[in-house]
């Protein structure tokens, strides 16, 4: 009675084991058949023509997109080089255009035959308000230092020395008041300073 047991018991093992690899071989083969309808390999590896085709089409491409970068970067800097010509032939437009009116009061005084001397200088007086303007719309402002003000040799030139009681190095007076652009210096103040008296 063990025998059989045993051996049913052996039979059993023998028979699960098959079935067990036959629902595998199954649900490989579905699996295959699910993906392959028709249960063949549908993945045909391409040919050597066809690579060939691809990578000539490919280079094709490359060498476009190439060109298109080249030509777009050469009408940049075409383009940034026109801009600085232009901003060096009108750079002074602005200024030029608050100048006019000055000009233009200029030649009105020089047409007055009247000999009013007070009509005359008050024209001047307008075209130096005409040219304040002008200055202040380009950013042009003056450096006139005052008596006692230290020299200061980035915006003051001495032009000559005085023996005087100030402090030595400071302004004594201006020969000509100096000028800047936008925080540069266009003359410095022409000035005359003090130094020990001997």
């Amino acid at each position: 009675m063990s025998e059989q047991t045993q051996q049913q018991q052996n039979s059993e093992e023998v028979l699960e084991n098959v079935e067990a690899e036959t629902s595998v071989e199954e649900a490989g083969t579905a699996e295959t058949v699910e993906n392959n309808p028709d249960g063949q390999e549908t993945t045909v590896a391409p040919t050597y023509e066809d690579l060939q085709a691809r990578v000539a089409g490919l280079e094709a491409q490359l060498k476009d997109e190439q060109l298109r970068a080249l030509a777009n970067e050469q009408n940049l800097r075409r383009r940034h080089q026109q801009e600085i010509a232009d901003t060096h032939k009108f750079a002074g437009q602005k200024f030029a255009v608050e100048m006019l009116p000055v000009k233009d009061y200029l030649e009105m005084a020089l047409l007055d035959q009247s000999g009013n001397f007070d009509a005359l200088k008050m024209g001047v007086q307008m075209t130096l308000n005409e040219l304040q303007k002008a200055f202040d719309a380009t950013q042009i402002k003056e450096i006139n230092p005052k008596a006692g003000d230290k020299l200061d040799p980035n915006i003051h030139q001495a032009m000559q020395a005085v023996a005087s009681e100030q402090e030595p190095n400071t302004v004594v007076g201006v020969m000509k008041k100096g000028y800047t652009l936008s925080d540069r210096v266009l003359r410095p103040a022409m000035v005359t300073v003090a130094q020990k008296e001997a």
